[in-house]
């Protein structure tokens, strides 16, 4: 079952919300139903899932309703008609007092603006959500210093907000609604006030949390770039409508209509594509533990290769050797490989094509990728970079 199921949600900003409805249903649009009723379609007949453990990101451009959609969500904004149900729990039935309940224990939010309180230290603004909930002092301050910790901010738990710059202020933010420990995390546009460099590093800091933090997420965003970077799912908003949800390859090659591909038309595929897309698995291995001189040559003219990436145990990657250091080796007798193996620069499965060129510009040799365990997975060479980039344009 999926985490969260969302049928024929609508919302309608107006006091008539039943005849605006009737014209939605007849097919008029956003434009003409505020024109014939004044009154305004936020969300339009919205229906998808959320499978758990997922980042699924909602963009769409200013006016799209992703937001409002996002506050329908949990009935910060009473939608109109449809359900939302959680967990099987559809929170569109439940009283006042039930969905306050629901709210504190299955939502967390980070919203744009951070929302903190400016004469609040760090460490009070986390523990503002476990304080609504009447949690005990000792249990929110660890909670809450746990929290600050996660998104790196352990030390400044003293600090006020107006001591924080805007990326440190958003982490916190994002502390408090970690601090509660929700099933769910919503955010709506929580790096788009940030610059460029902030918001990258924000971005790396959510996906490492999500790895360790196995929440469901819905982020809400009008870049491409970050939803390519960030979500599992897209959806793509217009006039309150959902027009199409898929995976990053459904987004980028198989658009449903000409909103979608003007969305992708100038997607930067070097930002795309990383180091896993472009990487192939070495055609050959040095094992230092059993391999010298003699074995690294046979291996490199057997697969007419001029040098050859040296691992230990395991596949740990130790460095390359290359083959006219080797001859020399193996014209003077010598047994030790050890003594010619160079480092080169290594490359993660996650870097993108443009850290990518400036790593192997220089290199006379491929560029290993290492995992996060120093495990030769794979090599790139420069036709492997410049193959995915030439490619067919995306559109």
């Amino acid at each position: 079952m999926a985490k969260i199921e969302v049928e024929g949600l609508s919302k309608i900003f107006g006091p008539n919300p039943e005849k605006a409805l009737d014209l939605v249903e007849e097919g008029h649009a956003k434009d003409e139903v505020l024109e014939k009723t004044g009154q305004t379609v936020g969300v339009n007949n919205v229906d998808f899932d959320v499978d758990e453990q997922e980042i699924f990101v909602i963009m769409g451009l200013s006016g799209s309703g992703k937001s409002t959609l996002l506050r329908c969500l949990n009935r910060l904004i009473e939608p109109t008609e449809g359900t939302v149900k959680v967990d099987g729990v559809d929170i569109t039935d439940l009283d006042s007092e039930k969905l306050r309940k629901f709210r504190r224990e299955e939502f967390g939010m980070v919203f744009q603006n951070f929302g903190l309180f400016p004469h609040k230290t760090v460490l009070e603004n986390t523990e503002f959500g476990l304080e609504i909930q009447g949690v005990d002092e000792e249990t929110r301050k660890a909670a809450a210093e746990d929290a600050l910790a996660k998104v790196g901010l352990d030390g400044w738990e003293q600090k006020h907000p107006d001591e924080l710059s805007g990326g440190m202020q958003q982490r916190v933010g994002l502390a408090r609604a970690l601090a509660v420990d929700p099933e769910v995390l919503l955010m709506d546009e929580p790096f788009s006030a940030l610059d460029p460099l902030i918001k990258r590093e924000m971005q790396d800091n959510l996906l490492d949390l999500y790895d360790e933090m196995n929440k469901t997420i819905i982020f809400i965003t009008h870049d491409l770039d970050e939803a390519l970077k960030l979500g599992d799912r897209i959806a793509i908003m217009k006039d309150g409508e959902i027009v199409q949800v898929g995976t990053h390859e459904d987004i980028l090659t198989d658009a449903e209509n000409d909103y979608v591909r003007d969305f992708v038309k100038d997607v930067n595929r070097s930002r795309l594509l990383n180091a896993k897309d472009a990487m192939i698995k070495p055609r050959a291995m040095v094992y230092s533990e059993q391999d010298g001189p003699r074995a690294a040559m046979h291996k490199m003219r057997h697969e007419e290769i001029s040098s050859i990436f040296v691992v230990g145990k395991h596949r740990q990657y130790q460095g390359i050797v290359k083959m006219e250091d080797v001859l020399e080796l193996v014209n003077k007798g010598k047994d030790d490989l050890s003594e010619v193996v160079k480092e080169v620069p290594t490359a993660s499965p996650q870097e993108d094509m443009d850290e990518l060129f400036s790593k192997i510009a220089n290199l006379d040799c491929p560029l290993p990728v290492v995992n996060d365990n120093n495990k030769l997975i794979g090599i790139i060479v420069k036709s492997s970079v410049l193959s995915n980039l030439s490619s067919e344009e995306v559109v």
